[in-house]
């Protein structure tokens, strides 16, 4: 109980915890030879039961019910994939954090929201759940060519993506037929999947667990922990704080700027302000093979824990102040 007590005042789940565990899993048991190949098998088949969940998961009833609101829509589009990736690429330029790691915060940058967590936080806040939704989820599926066309674009002249068309079909084949194939399937799995969400939230957290275990036993096995020391995580996380404060000062007073309801500027807070692992983890594993990706995560995911502790905060100061009102 005091445990769980300690985590519920840092803001602190149980998954993150296990994320941070299957690095130090793989800082003491790395797999190698074979049995790596083999792994990595498995977490593409992981990789992709993941995205057809993702696709049978979507309603489509929910995609029509906020699709009009298109004005809201581009804004986050914009946020997420414009925004972002400048201040990504301007960081990336300082020069404070190693050229890898430099690259993690770019990569991280390109991605898409989040779709839990996003449409949580504008539920807890009482902001427009219905758009949150929308915006969510389409985020992810252009996410899914956005990403990798502005991975090659911002990243091809530090040799860090593997870019090219390859990369494209790789990340067809992974992410978005399966995604594709989960909508199809729908009607058939739908009722299913609705009435065993507990179930698939193990199948889809399990999975990114594989991945980042994959993932940096690569990177360990490429001397990763020789190359990172204590003071350049404590940099990162300073970077990765501050990425995060610029955005979501520029998603909240950016939206009241624009005359959104605030509804509608709760969903633009937290659907563009925020990353997704669950997207990201297995398109470095596409983008950037071998040793590399494990060091490229590892920006996502500490900012991902930034995320929802401060994401967190903010839902509960905007749903206390909608009860005052």
């Amino acid at each position: 109980m005091g445990f769980k007590s300690l985590l519920d005042k840092l803001k602190l789940e149980p998954y993150v915890i296990a994320l941070f565990g299957m690095v130090v899993l793989a800082s003491i048991l790395p797999v190698r030879g074979a049995a790596a190949h083999e792994l990595a098998l498995i977490v593409k088949l992981a990789i992709a039961l993941l995205f057809f969940l993702h696709g049978a998961k979507l309603s489509r009833e929910n995609v029509v019910a906020g699709a009009t609101h298109w004005r809201l829509h581009l804004t986050i589009l914009g946020f997420t994939f414009v925004l972002f990736p400048l201040l990504g690429l301007a960081i990336s330029k300082v020069g404070v954090l190693p050229p890898t790691l430099a690259a993690g915060v770019l990569f991280l940058s390109c991605l898409p929201s989040t779709v839990q967590s996003s449409i949580a936080f504008t539920s807890i806040a009482r902001g427009n759940v219905a758009a949150a939704v929308v915006a969510a989820s389409a985020s992810n599926l252009f996410g899914i060519f956005i990403t990798p066309l502005l991975v090659g674009l911002l990243m091809h002249t530090q040799g860090d993506a593997s870019g090219g068309w390859k990369s494209v079909q790789d990340i067809i084949v992974q992410l978005l037929l399966p995604f594709i194939a989960g909508q199809l399937a729908r009607p058939l799995v739908g009722p299913w999947i609705d009435n065993h969400k507990k179930l698939i939230g193990y199948v889809d957290r399990g999975s990114i667990l594989l991945v980042v275990y994959s993932a940096f036993s690569e990177a360990v096995v490429g001397g990763i922990w020789h190359k990172i020391s204590p003071l350049t995580l404590l940099i990162l996380l300073a970077v990765n704080g501050t990425l995060l404060a610029i955005v979501l000062a520029a998603t909240t007073f950016g939206a009241r700027a624009m005359g959104f309801d605030p509804a509608d500027e709760k969903a633009i807070t937290f659907c563009g302000s925020k990353k997704s692992l669950a997207t990201g983890v297995p398109m470095a594993g596409i983008l950037f093979p071998g040793p590399a990706a494990g060091v490229i995560v590892l920006p996502l995911m500490i900012f991902h824990q930034i995320q929802l502790m401060a994401c967190s905060v903010i839902a509960q100061h905007y749903a206390k102040k909608a009860q005052e009102a």
